[in-house]
Protein backbone atom coordinates (compact mmCIF):
# COMPACT_ATOMS: atom_id res chain seq x y z
CA UNK A 1 0.00 0.00 0.00
CA UNK A 2 1.47 3.18 -1.13
CA UNK A 3 1.22 6.26 1.10
CA UNK A 4 0.86 9.62 -0.57
CA UNK A 5 2.70 12.49 1.07
CA UNK A 6 1.95 16.15 0.73
CA UNK A 7 4.45 18.06 -1.29
CA UNK A 8 6.11 20.49 1.01
CA UNK A 9 6.58 23.10 -1.68
CA UNK A 10 2.92 23.03 -2.62
CA UNK A 11 1.94 23.12 0.95
CA UNK A 12 4.14 26.13 1.63
CA UNK A 13 2.94 27.96 -1.44
CA UNK A 14 -0.69 27.28 -0.95
CA UNK A 15 -0.90 28.29 2.69
CA UNK A 16 0.10 31.94 2.27
CA UNK A 17 -2.15 32.23 -0.73
CA UNK A 18 -5.07 31.31 1.40
CA UNK A 19 -4.12 33.96 3.96
CA UNK A 20 -3.72 36.84 1.36
CA UNK A 21 -7.05 36.37 -0.44
CA UNK A 22 -9.30 38.46 2.01
CA UNK A 23 -6.91 41.41 1.94
CA UNK A 24 -6.93 41.62 -1.85
CA UNK A 25 -10.74 41.54 -1.86
CA UNK A 26 -10.87 44.47 0.58
CA UNK A 27 -8.54 46.48 -1.58
CA UNK A 28 -10.66 45.81 -4.61
CA UNK A 29 -13.74 46.89 -2.74
CA UNK A 30 -12.00 50.09 -1.61
CA UNK A 31 -10.94 50.88 -5.17
CA UNK A 32 -14.45 50.25 -6.41
CA UNK A 33 -15.95 52.50 -3.75
CA UNK A 34 -13.42 55.22 -4.47
CA UNK A 35 -14.20 55.02 -8.13
CA UNK A 36 -17.89 55.16 -7.41
CA UNK A 37 -17.37 58.25 -5.21
CA UNK A 38 -15.40 59.88 -7.97
CA UNK A 39 -18.10 59.08 -10.45
CA UNK A 40 -20.73 60.44 -8.02
CA UNK A 41 -18.79 63.68 -7.49
CA UNK A 42 -18.36 64.09 -11.22
CA UNK A 43 -22.05 63.45 -11.67
CA UNK A 44 -22.91 65.95 -8.91
CA UNK A 45 -20.58 68.52 -10.44
CA UNK A 46 -22.11 67.96 -13.84
CA UNK A 47 -25.61 68.19 -12.37
CA UNK A 48 -24.67 71.40 -10.61
CA UNK A 49 -23.42 72.94 -13.80
CA UNK A 50 -26.40 71.69 -15.69
CA UNK A 51 -28.69 73.18 -13.01
CA UNK A 52 -26.77 76.45 -13.07
CA UNK A 53 -27.12 76.66 -16.78
CA UNK A 54 -30.80 75.96 -16.39
CA UNK A 55 -31.19 78.67 -13.71
CA UNK A 56 -29.24 81.08 -15.87
CA UNK A 57 -31.52 80.23 -18.71
CA UNK A 58 -34.58 80.77 -16.53
CA UNK A 59 -33.10 84.01 -15.19
CA UNK A 60 -32.48 85.23 -18.71
CA UNK A 61 -35.99 84.30 -19.65
CA UNK A 62 -37.37 86.25 -16.65
CA UNK A 63 -35.20 89.24 -17.49
CA UNK A 64 -36.42 89.11 -21.02
CA UNK A 65 -40.01 88.92 -19.82
CA UNK A 66 -39.40 91.83 -17.39
CA UNK A 67 -37.87 93.90 -20.16
CA UNK A 68 -40.88 93.18 -22.32
CA UNK A 69 -43.21 94.21 -19.48
CA UNK A 70 -41.24 97.41 -18.88
CA UNK A 71 -41.33 98.20 -22.56
CA UNK A 72 -45.05 97.51 -22.60
CA UNK A 73 -45.61 99.81 -19.64
CA UNK A 74 -43.44 102.47 -21.23
CA UNK A 75 -45.37 102.18 -24.46
CA UNK A 76 -48.66 102.38 -22.55
CA UNK A 77 -47.43 105.45 -20.65
CA UNK A 78 -46.26 107.10 -23.88
CA UNK A 79 -49.65 106.46 -25.44
CA UNK A 80 -51.55 107.73 -22.37
CA UNK A 81 -49.23 110.71 -22.09
CA UNK A 82 -49.75 111.66 -25.72
CA UNK A 83 -53.50 111.01 -25.65
CA UNK A 84 -54.54 112.41 -22.24
CA UNK A 85 -51.81 113.64 -19.88
CA UNK A 86 -50.06 116.02 -22.25
CA UNK A 87 -53.29 117.63 -23.56
CA UNK A 88 -54.58 118.04 -19.98
CA UNK A 89 -51.32 119.60 -18.81
CA UNK A 90 -51.21 121.85 -21.88
CA UNK A 91 -54.78 122.99 -21.17
CA UNK A 92 -53.87 123.67 -17.54
CA UNK A 93 -50.79 125.56 -18.68
CA UNK A 94 -52.71 127.84 -21.01
CA UNK A 95 -55.46 128.37 -18.42
CA UNK A 96 -52.85 129.44 -15.87
CA UNK A 97 -51.20 131.72 -18.42
CA UNK A 98 -54.54 133.35 -19.24
CA UNK A 99 -55.24 133.87 -15.54
CA UNK A 100 -51.72 135.28 -15.12
CA UNK A 101 -52.50 137.81 -17.83
CA UNK A 102 -55.62 138.80 -15.83
CA UNK A 103 -53.48 139.25 -12.74
CA UNK A 104 -51.04 141.41 -14.69
CA UNK A 105 -53.80 143.61 -16.11
CA UNK A 106 -55.37 144.06 -12.67
CA UNK A 107 -52.00 144.85 -11.11
CA UNK A 108 -51.31 147.51 -13.75
CA UNK A 109 -54.79 149.01 -13.23
CA UNK A 110 -54.40 149.16 -9.44
CA UNK A 111 -50.88 150.57 -9.66
CA UNK A 112 -52.05 153.38 -11.96
CA UNK A 113 -55.09 154.11 -9.78
CA UNK A 114 -53.07 154.19 -6.57
CA UNK A 115 -50.49 156.48 -8.15
CA UNK A 116 -53.20 158.92 -9.23
CA UNK A 117 -54.61 158.80 -5.72
CA UNK A 118 -51.19 159.45 -4.27
CA UNK A 119 -50.67 162.48 -6.49
CA UNK A 120 -53.99 163.98 -5.43
CA UNK A 121 -53.08 163.44 -1.77
CA UNK A 122 -49.82 165.32 -2.27
CA UNK A 123 -51.58 168.24 -3.95
CA UNK A 124 -54.05 168.43 -1.06
CA UNK A 125 -57.25 167.86 -3.03
CA UNK A 126 -58.25 164.73 -1.10
CA UNK A 127 -60.60 164.94 1.90
CA UNK A 128 -60.58 167.85 4.25
CA UNK A 129 -58.07 170.56 4.98
CA UNK A 130 -56.23 171.70 8.04
CA UNK A 131 -59.39 172.48 9.97
CA UNK A 132 -60.48 168.85 9.75
CA UNK A 133 -57.11 167.51 10.78
CA UNK A 134 -57.08 169.85 13.77
CA UNK A 135 -60.48 168.55 14.77
CA UNK A 136 -62.35 171.89 14.48
CA UNK A 137 -65.53 170.22 13.21
CA UNK A 138 -67.35 169.65 16.48
CA UNK A 139 -67.26 166.47 18.49
CA UNK A 140 -69.90 163.89 17.55
CA UNK A 141 -70.52 160.94 19.85
CA UNK A 142 -68.13 158.10 19.05
CA UNK A 143 -68.20 154.47 20.17
CA UNK A 144 -64.91 152.57 20.26
CA UNK A 145 -65.31 148.78 20.14
CA UNK A 146 -62.49 146.39 21.13
CA UNK A 147 -63.43 142.72 20.66
CA UNK A 148 -61.06 140.25 22.30
CA UNK A 149 -60.71 136.58 23.16
CA UNK A 150 -58.14 135.37 25.70
CA UNK A 151 -55.79 138.23 24.78
CA UNK A 152 -53.55 138.02 27.84
CA UNK A 153 -50.51 139.42 26.03
CA UNK A 154 -52.04 142.52 24.44
CA UNK A 155 -55.25 143.52 26.21
CA UNK A 156 -53.55 146.39 28.05
CA UNK A 157 -52.15 147.84 24.82
CA UNK A 158 -55.47 148.24 23.02
CA UNK A 159 -57.50 149.37 26.04
CA UNK A 160 -54.85 151.88 27.06
CA UNK A 161 -54.54 153.27 23.53
CA UNK A 162 -58.33 153.59 23.14
CA UNK A 163 -58.63 155.38 26.47
CA UNK A 164 -55.82 157.72 25.42
CA UNK A 165 -57.58 159.00 22.28
CA UNK A 166 -57.77 162.80 22.05
CA UNK A 167 -61.54 163.23 22.24
CA UNK A 168 -63.74 164.76 24.93
CA UNK A 169 -64.42 162.11 27.58
CA UNK A 170 -68.14 162.88 27.51
CA UNK A 171 -68.25 162.32 23.72
CA UNK A 172 -66.62 158.88 23.58
CA UNK A 173 -67.48 155.42 24.91
CA UNK A 174 -64.87 152.66 24.98
CA UNK A 175 -66.61 149.29 24.80
CA UNK A 176 -64.54 146.20 25.57
CA UNK A 177 -66.27 143.07 24.22
CA UNK A 178 -64.62 140.19 26.06
CA UNK A 179 -65.39 136.66 24.83
CA UNK A 180 -62.54 135.13 26.84
CA UNK A 181 -63.02 131.61 28.16
CA UNK A 182 -60.03 131.81 30.50
CA UNK A 183 -61.37 133.15 33.83
CA UNK A 184 -57.98 134.60 34.75
CA UNK A 185 -57.82 136.61 31.54
CA UNK A 186 -61.40 137.81 32.04
CA UNK A 187 -60.54 139.05 35.52
CA UNK A 188 -57.46 140.85 34.22
CA UNK A 189 -59.38 142.56 31.43
CA UNK A 190 -62.15 143.62 33.80
CA UNK A 191 -59.59 145.05 36.24
CA UNK A 192 -57.98 147.01 33.40
CA UNK A 193 -61.36 148.48 32.45
CA UNK A 194 -62.01 149.47 36.07
CA UNK A 195 -58.57 151.06 36.23
CA UNK A 196 -59.37 153.38 33.33
CA UNK A 197 -62.90 154.01 34.59
CA UNK A 198 -61.45 155.23 37.86
CA UNK A 199 -59.39 157.67 35.81
CA UNK A 200 -62.56 159.23 34.46
CA UNK A 201 -62.81 157.33 31.14
CA UNK A 202 -66.18 156.07 29.95
CA UNK A 203 -65.31 152.37 29.67
CA UNK A 204 -67.89 149.60 29.35
CA UNK A 205 -66.88 145.99 29.99
CA UNK A 206 -69.29 143.59 28.24
CA UNK A 207 -69.31 139.80 28.18
CA UNK A 208 -71.55 137.17 26.57
CA UNK A 209 -72.72 133.79 27.78
CA UNK A 210 -71.49 132.13 24.53
CA UNK A 211 -69.25 132.82 21.54
CA UNK A 212 -71.92 132.50 18.86
CA UNK A 213 -70.75 134.22 15.71
CA UNK A 214 -67.26 134.83 17.15
CA UNK A 215 -66.08 138.37 16.40
CA UNK A 216 -69.14 139.27 14.31
CA UNK A 217 -71.43 138.02 17.07
CA UNK A 218 -69.60 140.10 19.68
CA UNK A 219 -69.75 143.28 17.55
CA UNK A 220 -73.42 142.69 16.77
CA UNK A 221 -74.24 142.18 20.44
CA UNK A 222 -72.28 145.30 21.32
CA UNK A 223 -74.46 147.45 19.07
CA UNK A 224 -77.62 146.44 20.97
CA UNK A 225 -76.87 148.20 24.27
CA UNK A 226 -78.95 151.29 25.04
CA UNK A 227 -75.99 153.64 25.46
CA UNK A 228 -74.93 152.92 21.86
CA UNK A 229 -78.03 154.64 20.47
CA UNK A 230 -76.57 158.05 21.25
CA UNK A 231 -73.46 157.37 19.16
CA UNK A 232 -73.13 158.44 15.53
CA UNK A 233 -69.87 156.73 14.61
CA UNK A 234 -68.07 153.56 15.74
CA UNK A 235 -64.34 152.85 15.59
CA UNK A 236 -63.23 149.20 15.67
CA UNK A 237 -59.83 148.00 16.91
CA UNK A 238 -58.58 144.45 17.37
CA UNK A 239 -56.91 143.64 20.67
CA UNK A 240 -53.35 144.17 19.39
CA UNK A 241 -54.00 147.54 17.69
CA UNK A 242 -52.74 150.75 19.24
CA UNK A 243 -54.17 153.92 17.64
CA UNK A 244 -52.36 157.21 18.07
CA UNK A 245 -54.08 159.84 20.25
CA UNK A 246 -55.07 161.92 17.19
CA UNK A 247 -56.68 158.99 15.33
CA UNK A 248 -60.28 160.22 15.69
CA UNK A 249 -59.27 163.81 14.94
CA UNK A 250 -57.85 162.68 11.59
CA UNK A 251 -60.61 160.28 10.52
CA UNK A 252 -64.00 161.41 11.88
CA UNK A 253 -63.97 164.74 9.94
CA UNK A 254 -64.26 162.82 6.64
CA UNK A 255 -67.50 161.29 7.88
CA UNK A 256 -68.83 164.55 9.27
CA UNK A 257 -68.32 166.58 6.10
CA UNK A 258 -69.40 163.97 3.54
CA UNK A 259 -72.69 162.19 4.38
CA UNK A 260 -72.12 159.67 1.55
CA UNK A 261 -69.06 158.18 3.23
CA UNK A 262 -69.73 155.14 5.41
CA UNK A 263 -66.19 154.05 6.25
CA UNK A 264 -62.79 155.63 6.81
CA UNK A 265 -60.03 153.02 6.80
CA UNK A 266 -56.57 153.71 8.22
CA UNK A 267 -53.36 151.91 7.35
CA UNK A 268 -51.73 149.23 9.48
CA UNK A 269 -48.25 149.81 10.84
CA UNK A 270 -46.28 146.99 12.44
CA UNK A 271 -44.31 146.78 15.66
CA UNK A 272 -42.37 143.62 14.74
CA UNK A 273 -41.63 143.65 10.98
CA UNK A 274 -37.93 142.83 11.46
CA UNK A 275 -38.36 139.98 13.92
CA UNK A 276 -37.93 137.19 11.36
CA UNK A 277 -37.78 136.75 7.62
CA UNK A 278 -41.42 135.62 7.79
CA UNK A 279 -42.56 138.91 9.33
CA UNK A 280 -40.58 140.90 6.77
CA UNK A 281 -42.31 139.03 3.97
CA UNK A 282 -45.70 139.63 5.58
CA UNK A 283 -44.95 143.35 5.72
CA UNK A 284 -44.14 143.37 1.99
CA UNK A 285 -47.45 141.68 1.18
CA UNK A 286 -49.54 143.93 3.43
CA UNK A 287 -47.76 147.07 2.21
CA UNK A 288 -48.91 146.23 -1.31
CA UNK A 289 -52.43 145.58 -0.05
CA UNK A 290 -52.70 148.97 1.62
CA UNK A 291 -50.61 151.13 -0.69
CA UNK A 292 -52.00 149.72 -3.93
CA UNK A 293 -55.21 147.70 -3.50
CA UNK A 294 -56.86 149.87 -0.86
CA UNK A 295 -55.75 153.15 -2.40
CA UNK A 296 -56.72 151.99 -5.88
CA UNK A 297 -60.20 150.90 -4.79
CA UNK A 298 -60.75 154.09 -2.84
CA UNK A 299 -59.76 156.36 -5.72
CA UNK A 300 -61.71 154.59 -8.48
CA UNK A 301 -65.03 153.27 -7.16
CA UNK A 302 -64.93 154.46 -3.56
CA UNK A 303 -64.98 150.82 -2.49
CA UNK A 304 -62.59 148.37 -0.87
CA UNK A 305 -62.77 145.62 1.70
CA UNK A 306 -62.91 146.72 5.32
CA UNK A 307 -59.85 145.34 7.13
CA UNK A 308 -61.83 144.53 10.28
CA UNK A 309 -59.91 146.98 12.44
CA UNK A 310 -58.41 150.49 12.42
CA UNK A 311 -61.50 151.91 10.74
CA UNK A 312 -64.38 154.22 11.62
CA UNK A 313 -67.93 153.43 10.47
CA UNK A 314 -71.07 155.52 10.25
CA UNK A 315 -73.45 153.55 12.46
CA UNK A 316 -76.45 154.32 10.25
CA UNK A 317 -74.72 152.69 7.25
CA UNK A 318 -74.10 149.52 9.28
CA UNK A 319 -77.79 149.32 10.18
CA UNK A 320 -78.88 150.01 6.59
CA UNK A 321 -76.57 147.25 5.31
CA UNK A 322 -78.14 144.75 7.71
CA UNK A 323 -75.62 144.84 10.55
CA UNK A 324 -72.85 142.38 11.32
CA UNK A 325 -73.28 138.88 9.87
CA UNK A 326 -71.50 135.70 10.98
CA UNK A 327 -72.18 133.59 7.86
CA UNK A 328 -68.48 133.68 6.87
CA UNK A 329 -65.14 134.17 8.61
CA UNK A 330 -64.69 137.58 6.91
CA UNK A 331 -67.47 139.51 8.62
CA UNK A 332 -65.62 142.77 7.85
CA UNK A 333 -65.59 142.18 4.09
CA UNK A 334 -69.19 140.95 4.22
CA UNK A 335 -70.36 144.21 5.81
CA UNK A 336 -68.30 146.29 3.38
CA UNK A 337 -69.77 144.57 0.30
CA UNK A 338 -73.35 144.91 1.56
CA UNK A 339 -72.80 148.60 2.40
CA UNK A 340 -71.20 149.15 -1.00
CA UNK A 341 -74.23 147.62 -2.70
CA UNK A 342 -76.37 150.16 -0.87
CA UNK A 343 -74.44 152.96 -2.55
CA UNK A 344 -72.22 153.98 0.36
CA UNK A 345 -68.68 155.20 -0.35
CA UNK A 346 -65.46 154.35 1.47
CA UNK A 347 -62.27 156.34 1.82
CA UNK A 348 -58.79 155.12 2.64
CA UNK A 349 -56.39 157.47 4.45
CA UNK A 350 -52.91 156.04 4.15
CA UNK A 351 -51.27 158.80 6.17
CA UNK A 352 -53.13 157.65 9.30
CA UNK A 353 -51.31 154.62 10.70
CA UNK A 354 -52.23 152.30 13.54
CA UNK A 355 -49.67 150.04 15.21
CA UNK A 356 -50.37 146.31 15.20
CA UNK A 357 -48.57 142.98 15.47
CA UNK A 358 -47.64 140.58 12.68
CA UNK A 359 -47.99 136.85 13.42
CA UNK A 360 -44.56 135.47 14.30
CA UNK A 361 -45.86 131.92 14.73
CA UNK A 362 -45.98 129.94 11.49
CA UNK A 363 -48.97 127.85 12.55
CA UNK A 364 -50.89 130.99 13.56
CA UNK A 365 -50.05 132.62 10.24
CA UNK A 366 -51.28 129.58 8.30
CA UNK A 367 -54.58 129.69 10.17
CA UNK A 368 -54.94 133.42 9.64
CA UNK A 369 -54.40 133.02 5.90
CA UNK A 370 -56.84 130.12 5.81
CA UNK A 371 -59.51 132.21 7.53
CA UNK A 372 -59.03 135.22 5.28
CA UNK A 373 -58.82 133.23 2.03
CA UNK A 374 -61.56 130.71 2.76
CA UNK A 375 -63.92 133.41 4.03
CA UNK A 376 -63.43 135.61 0.95
CA UNK A 377 -64.11 132.80 -1.54
CA UNK A 378 -67.11 131.66 0.49
CA UNK A 379 -68.47 135.21 0.51
CA UNK A 380 -68.08 135.30 -3.28
CA UNK A 381 -70.19 132.16 -3.50
CA UNK A 382 -72.87 133.63 -1.23
CA UNK A 383 -73.04 137.15 -2.70
CA UNK A 384 -72.39 136.63 -6.41
CA UNK A 385 -76.06 136.50 -7.35
CA UNK A 386 -76.90 139.41 -5.03
CA UNK A 387 -74.28 141.59 -6.71
CA UNK A 388 -75.66 140.76 -10.16
CA UNK A 389 -79.29 141.41 -9.22
CA UNK A 390 -78.90 144.61 -7.20
CA UNK A 391 -80.17 147.79 -8.80
CA UNK A 392 -78.61 150.34 -6.46
CA UNK A 393 -75.15 150.43 -8.07
CA UNK A 394 -73.90 150.93 -11.62
CA UNK A 395 -72.97 148.19 -14.05
CA UNK A 396 -69.30 149.18 -13.80
CA UNK A 397 -69.45 148.81 -10.04
CA UNK A 398 -70.89 145.30 -10.43
CA UNK A 399 -68.15 144.36 -12.89
CA UNK A 400 -65.50 145.74 -10.56
CA UNK A 401 -66.88 143.77 -7.61
CA UNK A 402 -67.35 140.48 -9.45
CA UNK A 403 -64.29 140.52 -11.67
CA UNK A 404 -61.54 142.59 -10.05
CA UNK A 405 -62.37 142.52 -6.34
CA UNK A 406 -63.59 138.95 -6.00
CA UNK A 407 -62.58 136.77 -8.97
CA UNK A 408 -59.11 138.11 -9.71
CA UNK A 409 -57.95 139.09 -6.23
CA UNK A 410 -59.75 136.55 -4.03
CA UNK A 411 -59.69 133.51 -6.34
CA UNK A 412 -57.13 133.78 -9.15
CA UNK A 413 -54.44 135.49 -7.08
CA UNK A 414 -54.44 132.56 -4.63
CA UNK A 415 -54.72 129.65 -7.07
CA UNK A 416 -52.43 130.64 -9.97
CA UNK A 417 -49.09 130.95 -8.07
CA UNK A 418 -49.32 127.40 -6.78
CA UNK A 419 -50.83 125.79 -9.86
CA UNK A 420 -48.47 127.42 -12.36
CA UNK A 421 -45.18 127.61 -10.47
CA UNK A 422 -45.48 124.53 -8.26
CA UNK A 423 -47.49 122.13 -10.46
CA UNK A 424 -47.56 123.00 -14.16
CA UNK A 425 -43.94 124.09 -14.60
CA UNK A 426 -42.47 121.15 -12.60
CA UNK A 427 -44.69 118.67 -14.46
CA UNK A 428 -43.73 120.17 -17.81
CA UNK A 429 -40.15 118.94 -17.31
CA UNK A 430 -41.54 115.38 -17.14
CA UNK A 431 -43.83 115.78 -20.16
CA UNK A 432 -41.74 116.79 -23.19
CA UNK A 433 -44.85 117.42 -25.31
CA UNK A 434 -45.73 120.45 -23.11
CA UNK A 435 -43.65 123.59 -23.22
CA UNK A 436 -44.53 126.65 -21.13
CA UNK A 437 -43.62 129.78 -23.10
CA UNK A 438 -40.88 132.01 -21.78
CA UNK A 439 -43.18 135.02 -21.45
CA UNK A 440 -45.37 133.05 -19.06
CA UNK A 441 -42.48 131.74 -17.01
CA UNK A 442 -40.32 134.89 -16.86
CA UNK A 443 -41.79 138.11 -18.21
CA UNK A 444 -45.31 138.08 -16.74
CA UNK A 445 -44.38 136.93 -13.21
CA UNK A 446 -41.41 139.32 -13.13
CA UNK A 447 -43.64 142.26 -14.02
CA UNK A 448 -46.27 141.28 -11.45
CA UNK A 449 -43.59 140.88 -8.80
CA UNK A 450 -42.11 144.29 -9.49
CA UNK A 451 -45.55 145.90 -9.36
CA UNK A 452 -46.10 144.26 -5.98
CA UNK A 453 -42.86 145.34 -4.33
CA UNK A 454 -42.05 148.61 -6.09
CA UNK A 455 -43.97 150.52 -3.41
CA UNK A 456 -41.67 149.01 -0.76
CA UNK A 457 -38.20 149.93 -2.09
CA UNK A 458 -36.53 149.16 1.24
CA UNK A 459 -37.51 145.49 0.81
CA UNK A 460 -36.31 144.92 -2.75
CA UNK A 461 -33.47 142.65 -1.60
CA UNK A 462 -36.04 140.29 -0.07
CA UNK A 463 -37.78 139.65 -3.41
CA UNK A 464 -36.39 136.08 -3.93
CA UNK A 465 -37.44 135.05 -0.42
CA UNK A 466 -40.81 136.74 -0.87
CA UNK A 467 -41.48 134.82 -4.11
CA UNK A 468 -40.55 131.44 -2.66
CA UNK A 469 -42.44 131.91 0.61
CA UNK A 470 -45.55 133.27 -1.10
CA UNK A 471 -45.58 130.25 -3.41
CA UNK A 472 -45.50 128.00 -0.35
CA UNK A 473 -48.37 129.91 1.25
CA UNK A 474 -50.28 129.79 -2.04
CA UNK A 475 -50.48 126.03 -1.50
CA UNK A 476 -52.54 126.61 1.66
CA UNK A 477 -54.48 129.48 0.11
CA UNK A 478 -55.43 127.28 -2.84
CA UNK A 479 -56.85 124.66 -0.48
CA UNK A 480 -58.69 127.36 1.49
CA UNK A 481 -60.10 128.88 -1.72
CA UNK A 482 -61.71 125.63 -2.81
CA UNK A 483 -62.91 124.89 0.72
CA UNK A 484 -64.72 128.24 0.66
CA UNK A 485 -66.08 127.85 -2.85
CA UNK A 486 -67.36 124.33 -2.18
CA UNK A 487 -68.30 124.98 1.47
CA UNK A 488 -66.38 122.00 2.78
CA UNK A 489 -65.77 120.98 6.40
CA UNK A 490 -63.52 123.76 7.73
CA UNK A 491 -65.23 126.60 5.85
CA UNK A 492 -66.22 128.38 9.07
CA UNK A 493 -63.16 127.45 11.12
CA UNK A 494 -62.24 130.38 13.36
CA UNK A 495 -59.00 130.42 15.33
CA UNK A 496 -57.83 133.65 16.93
CA UNK A 497 -54.36 134.63 15.73
CA UNK A 498 -51.77 134.12 18.45
CA UNK A 499 -50.00 137.25 19.66
CA UNK A 500 -46.87 137.79 21.75
CA UNK A 501 -47.36 141.39 22.86
CA UNK A 502 -44.53 143.89 22.91
CA UNK A 503 -41.62 142.43 20.92
CA UNK A 504 -39.19 144.83 22.59
CA UNK A 505 -39.64 142.88 25.82
CA UNK A 506 -38.27 139.70 24.25
CA UNK A 507 -34.54 139.21 24.68
CA UNK A 508 -34.14 137.91 21.18
CA UNK A 509 -31.86 138.87 18.32
CA UNK A 510 -33.76 139.18 15.03
CA UNK A 511 -32.68 136.52 12.57
CA UNK A 512 -33.60 135.04 9.22
CA UNK A 513 -34.78 131.60 10.33
CA UNK A 514 -35.83 130.57 13.82
CA UNK A 515 -35.28 126.98 14.97
CA UNK A 516 -38.30 126.01 17.06
CA UNK A 517 -37.43 124.51 20.47
CA UNK A 518 -39.53 121.35 20.09
CA UNK A 519 -39.48 117.85 18.62
CA UNK A 520 -39.23 117.58 14.85
CA UNK A 521 -42.45 115.61 14.38
CA UNK A 522 -44.43 118.15 16.42
CA UNK A 523 -43.69 120.97 14.01
CA UNK A 524 -43.69 119.11 10.67
CA UNK A 525 -46.41 119.61 8.07
CA UNK A 526 -46.50 116.49 5.94
CA UNK A 527 -48.35 118.07 2.99
CA UNK A 528 -45.57 120.63 2.49
CA UNK A 529 -42.89 117.94 2.83
CA UNK A 530 -44.61 115.82 0.16
CA UNK A 531 -44.73 118.79 -2.21
CA UNK A 532 -41.02 119.33 -1.53
CA UNK A 533 -40.27 115.67 -2.43
CA UNK A 534 -42.26 116.02 -5.66
CA UNK A 535 -40.37 119.19 -6.59
CA UNK A 536 -37.00 117.59 -5.78
CA UNK A 537 -37.85 114.70 -8.10
CA UNK A 538 -38.89 117.04 -10.94
CA UNK A 539 -35.79 119.19 -10.49
CA UNK A 540 -33.47 116.17 -10.50
CA UNK A 541 -35.13 114.75 -13.62
CA UNK A 542 -34.75 118.10 -15.34
CA UNK A 543 -31.09 118.29 -14.29
CA UNK A 544 -30.33 114.81 -15.68
CA UNK A 545 -32.47 114.72 -18.81
CA UNK A 546 -33.72 118.24 -19.49
CA UNK A 547 -32.40 120.80 -21.91
CA UNK A 548 -33.45 123.92 -19.97
CA UNK A 549 -32.58 125.32 -16.55
CA UNK A 550 -35.90 125.02 -14.74
CA UNK A 551 -34.20 122.83 -12.16
CA UNK A 552 -32.56 125.92 -10.59
CA UNK A 553 -35.91 127.46 -9.66
CA UNK A 554 -37.55 124.12 -8.83
CA UNK A 555 -34.74 123.16 -6.45
CA UNK A 556 -35.06 126.52 -4.66
CA UNK A 557 -38.83 126.14 -4.40
CA UNK A 558 -38.42 122.60 -3.08
CA UNK A 559 -36.02 123.85 -0.40
CA UNK A 560 -38.54 126.54 0.57
CA UNK A 561 -41.31 123.95 0.95
CA UNK A 562 -38.99 121.74 3.00
CA UNK A 563 -37.89 124.57 5.33
CA UNK A 564 -41.48 125.62 5.98
CA UNK A 565 -42.64 122.00 6.17
CA UNK A 566 -40.25 121.11 9.00
CA UNK A 567 -41.03 124.31 10.86
CA UNK A 568 -37.77 126.24 10.54
CA UNK A 569 -39.66 129.48 10.01
CA UNK A 570 -40.95 131.90 12.61
CA UNK A 571 -41.50 130.73 16.17
CA UNK A 572 -43.26 127.71 17.60
CA UNK A 573 -45.30 127.35 20.75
Amino acid sequence: MRVLQKCPCRTDASAPAKKRRPKQAGQRRTRVMAGAAEVASVAAWAAEWLGRDESLLLHRRWRSAGAVAVEALRAAWDAARAAAVAPALAAASWACLALSAMLLADAVFLAAASLMRRTRCVTGSLGGGEDEEDGRVGYPMVLVQIPMYNEREVYKLSIGAACGLSWPSDRIIVQVLDDSTDPTVKDLVELECKFWANKGKNVKYEVRSNRKGYKAGALKQGMLYDYVHQCEFVAVFDADFQPEPDFLLRTVPYLVHDPQIALVQARWEFVNPNEFLMTRIQKMTLDYHFKVEQEGGSSTFGFFGFNGTAGVWRIYSIKEAGGWEDRTTVEDMDLAVRAGLKGWKFIYVGNVKVKSELPSNLKAYRRQQHRWTCGASNLFRKMGAEIILTKEVSLWMKIYLLYSFFFVRKIVAHVVPFMLYCVVIPLSVLIPEVTVPVWGVVYVPTTITLLHVIRSPSSLHFIPFWILFENVMSFHRTKATFIGLLELGSVNEWVVTEKIGNPNSINHVPQILEKPPCRLWDRCTMSEILVAIFLFFCATYNLLYGTDFYFIYIYLQAIAFLIVGIGFCGTFS
